[in-house]
């Protein structure tokens, strides 16, 4: 039953092959199995599971279930869930205990959905690597002493490994396609605004968007249409009449044009990953698609633009964390204001704080207009950009890692070459578009390599038809870790 997908998980339930109770606990035991060596769940309580997965039994049984009841997912402990210890993977969250849940929770119960537990992240989802939690480094299923991403590694490992069918991630410059690439699963962004960000821990609220990652296309689209919605609570969230997101899955791509910006295939992209990507444009093109070349002449001032823009906000949400109401605070002090700054010493790590002082920085008396000012000016023209080359292409394909995944470690003394990772993902970010990734190969190790596709704004449908038509033709998506079930690599 773990290797199925969500729509075969669904049709074995509706038939009685199993109960709600017994795929969870199959998946619980499995937690309890192999996460002590991969580290992706913070949070377990199977009490708890076992209690939503009986009340969706009952559902079933009273025939009020719907497409995904019974299902169990995991949750990025970024999401607030009543009664969850939601840590953001920060000693400074250690030992809060959402009071309500977020949107994005609230939907996934509402559709009778099972909560499996909280996977690990990044700290307050600054990474690329998942190695900055407090809990400890997430470990790649595919290879034990290789990252699996960030910030949402323990969600995408948790997937990769079969403990989970699905999960929720956080994007903000990449932090769902990235691990998703790296792990060999399945992740989507969606177009800023779609999902809405009420109860999820702001780390960049301009560019943080919750999204699913899955297995398949298909199980994407099964998510996003439980996951969207608009929310009242949420003033960037857009009021849009619901649609079915895998309602085109089945459509040729006889007329898909796709764009191949020339920056994606430059210096730094590994050899191994851009023959892989190349193999599956060749295939686009057996399915009928044509390609065609494009620029986005300001894609290289995204990292830059973005590692202002990030920090300043980041500045601005984290400061609510002073020890004062809820989350850490020091043991010893001598008056309110050590009290703050012993708290906030001891509750945020060395990656978090640098963003934090590199955001307070940009927005500070005499720097604000040259930096902050300046850096919304270049993300304004990166989203024309976009506008210009959706006139020429439908999609716009590429690369969306520029390496497999690298060594535990490996670049935790190099920030910059660490931010480098998710070159070809935060230009996506701040233009407010949709991308997802799907796998596409594996490089020379073993690893595998990740296909990223774009969309124009609200044209997630598409992009899910173009990876599902992709997903028929080619099974890297049902290829799993040695040893952990599934189709394993040849």
């Amino acid at each position: 039953m773990s290797n199925a997908t969500l729509k075969e998980l669904s049709a074995q339930l509706a038939t009685g092959v199993c109960s709600s109770v017994e795929l969870s606990r199959e998946f619980i035991n499995k937690i309890k199995r192999l996460n002590k060596n991969l580290g992706c769940f913070i949070t377990v309580d199977t009490e708890r599971t076992l209690a939503q997965a009986q009340a969706a039994d009952v559902q079933r049984a009273a025939g009020r279930a719907g497409p995904l009841t019974g299902i169990p997912l995991a949750h990025k402990d970024i999401f607030c869930a009543e009664g969850w210890l939601t840590t953001c993977g920060s000693r400074m969250l250690s030992n809060f205990v959402a009071p309500y849940d977020a949107h994005v929770v609230e939907r996934c119960n509402a559709a009778g959905m099972v909560t499996l537990g909280k996977t690990n992240m990044d700290e307050f989802a600054m990474g690329s690597s998942n190695e900055t939690s407090y809990y400890g480094p997430v470990r790649n299923p595919w290879n034990r002493d290789v990252v699996p991403g960030g910030s949402s590694g323990g969600s995408a490992a948790a997937v990769a490994a079969r403990l989970a069918p699905a999960a929720t991630g956080t994007d903000t410059g990449g932090s769902i396609r990235q691990p998703a690439a790296l792990t060999g699963i399945c992740g989507l962004k969606p177009t800023y605004g779609l999902v809405s960000r009420y109860g999820m821990i702001a780390f960049a609220s301009s560019l943080d968007q919750a999204g699913p990652m899955a297995r398949s296309a298909e199980d994407l689209g099964l998510l996003l249409n439980v996951m969207a919605g608009f929310d009242p609570r949420d003033s960037t969230s857009l009021e849009r009449p619901a649609e079915d997101y895998n309602r085109g899955l089945e459509k040729p791509l006889k007329e898909l044009r796709i764009g191949l910006p020339k920056e994606f295939f430059a210096t730094g992209l590994t050899p191994d990953v851009q023959r892989a990507v190349e193999a599956s444009i060749t295939e686009y093109k057996k399915l009928g698609a044509t390609v065609v070349d494009i620029s986005l002449p300001n894609m290289e001032l995204s990292v830059p633009v973005y590692y202002v823009l990030a920090p300043a906000e980041a500045s601005s949400n984290l400061s609510r964390f002073d020890g004062v109401r809820y989350g850490h605070r020091a043991a010893e002090y001598t008056d309110l204001m050590d009290m703050y700054k012993r708290s906030r010493a001891e509750g945020f790590g060395a990656e978090v704080k640098r963003r934090i002082l590199i955001g307070t920085y940009v927005l500070s008396h005499g720097y604000y207009d040259a930096y902050y000012i300046h850096a919304q000016k270049l993300r304004r023209l990166i989203a024309r950009d976009f506008v210009e080359a959706f006139k020429q292409c439908d999609v716009i394909m590429g690369p969306t890692s520029p390496t497999t995944a690298f060594k535990l470690g490996e670049k935790s003394a190099d920030p910059v070459q660490m931010y480098l990772s998710d070159i070809y993902t935060i230009a996506v970010n701040l233009a407010g578009l949709p991308g997802m990734s799907i796998p596409c190969g594996f490089d020379g190790g073993g690893l595998p390599v990740g296909l990223q596709i774009i969309g124009n704004y609200f044209d997630e449908a598409r992009m899910l038809n173009v990876a599902h038509q992709y997903q028929l033709a080619t099974d890297w998506h049902q290829r799993a870790p040695q040893g952990i079930g599934g189709r394993e690599k040849a």
